[in-house]
């Protein structure tokens, strides 16, 4: 049965002097006074993944090391007040299936958008703004629109701040599935089938869009288009229940995409942007097997609050072959988007051999728990090691055009 996932590369874990600046890039790394460099963990967010990306932020809290940086963790509330966050890694946990969420606060964070000033200043009512830190490096754990879409990348770039991960282009290309189908389809690499309902084909050219869907085939998975986490997406075994589907899509995204099933093994690999200039890396891959026959793919529950429906198998049982296939494949799709740090890489592999890629995810899951550290783990790095290499990262790359 067809089902839908994320993917990978490796690295040594070698430790990273940053790049000299040049005249127009502000100094990078600056220590504190206990030698550490300052990392700002940016959470939470407007989206429907907010309490995704609060699990996410708990485990980095708890698995950075302290010895070399200074954390400041930093809350994005649901309403997108920033706020200053308790560096408590058990409080942001999933527990009890239930996710945390930033709460709201009096005092609001404010990153200013003055070239050259990485400082975050706190403001309370009634009071002038007060210095909070000098930011050396923005770790943004966020996930869906607003965070992982190339908004808050284009602000950081505003405010010439160094931060882990792709930058406005390619997180805006990765979040949107539409033009991440279109891009990854005109670099070569293979994708599968696919129709886009636009805001207002629905209403203004539905027999088209029937015709479209049909085309494809049935099942079809209707996804939203700007989303993650497999939030509001329906399989659709027949075209009466498309009208539901797309009406639940759209609940999250007033885009909608449309994709045919494609039956095969659902195989993730996480990738790692290259030191120096060097190519990315990839991880051995991983791979999800939806075990509750109840559902019909790896939706948003399995993901994040009932791990019996699935089995996660890391690494995956590939034959050498398929596993340097997917392994390329990854990380020319890192490259077809100009993604920069970290992303994963979902495809499908077929029975007859052919790898298809299904999406790029620009900020994956970041659990310890979560499939891209646990690639990473697999492949000799640990997750304490793989979030060194990315602040490393961040701080090895310029800031502005690059």
């Amino acid at each position: 049965m067809p089902q839908h996932t994320e993917p990978a590369s490796a690295g040594d874990g070698e430790s990273l002097v940053p790049a000299p600046a040049d005249d127009r890039t502000p100094a990078a790394g600056t220590p504190d006074a206990a030698g550490r460099t300052r990392v700002v963990i940016l959470f939470g967010g407007r989206s429907g993944e907010h309490g995704i990306s609060v699990a996410t932020a708990g485990g980095v809290l708890g698995a950075i090391d302290r010895s070399k940086y200074d954390v400041v963790p930093v809350g994005i509330t649901s309403q997108g007040q920033w706020v200053i966050a308790a560096d408590e890694p058990e409080r942001w946990a999933i527990t009890e299936g239930q996710a945390a969420e930033v709460p709201a606060s009096a005092a609001e964070v404010v990153l200013p958008l003055t070239v050259g000033d990485s400082a975050l200043r706190v403001m309370e009512p009634g009071q002038v703004p007060s210095a909070l830190a000098d930011v050396d490096v923005v770790f943004p754990l966020l996930h869906g629109p607003y965070g992982e879409d190339g908004t808050l990348q284009g602000l950081l770039e505003l405010a010439d701040a160094r931060y882990v991960g792709s930058g406005v282009l390619a997180s805006a290309v990765g979040m949107d599935k539409h033009f991440m189908k279109m891009v990854l389809g005109a670099q070569g690499l293979p994708v599968g089938p696919w129709a886009v309902i636009k805001p207002g084909d629905w209403e203004r050219r539905h027999d088209d869009v029937l015709r479209s869907v049909e085309a494809l085939g049935l099942p079809v998975f209707v996804k939203p288009a700007r989303a993650g986490s497999s939030l509001g997406v329906t399989r659709v075994d027949t075209l009466d229940d498309l009208p539901a589907a797309v009406e639940e899509a759209r609940r999250h995204d007033p885009k909608v995409i449309v994709e045919a099933a494609i039956v095969g093994r659902e195989i993730e690999c996480s990738v790692l942007g290259g030191r120096h200039g060097e190519r990315a890396r990839a991880s051995l891959p991983g791979e999800i097997v939806v075990t509750d026959e109840s559902k019909d793919f790896y939706d948003y529950e399995s993901k994040y609050f009932d791990e019996s429906a699935v089995e996660l198998s890391c690494p995956a049982d590939l034959p050498d072959h398929l596993t340097k296939e997917v392994q390329e494949i990854a990380v020319r799709t890192f490259e077809a988007v100009d993604a920069e740090g970290l992303a994963r890489v979902d495809v499908f592999v077929t029975p007859d051999e052919r790898v298809v890629v299904n999406e790029i995810n620009t900020m994956p899951g970041f659990t310890r728990y979560s499939m891209y550290p646990r690639m990473w783990q697999a492949s000799g790095m640990s997750y304490p090691e793989l979030i060194d290499e990315l602040v490393q990262l961040a701080l090895e790359r310029p800031t502005g055009l690059r």
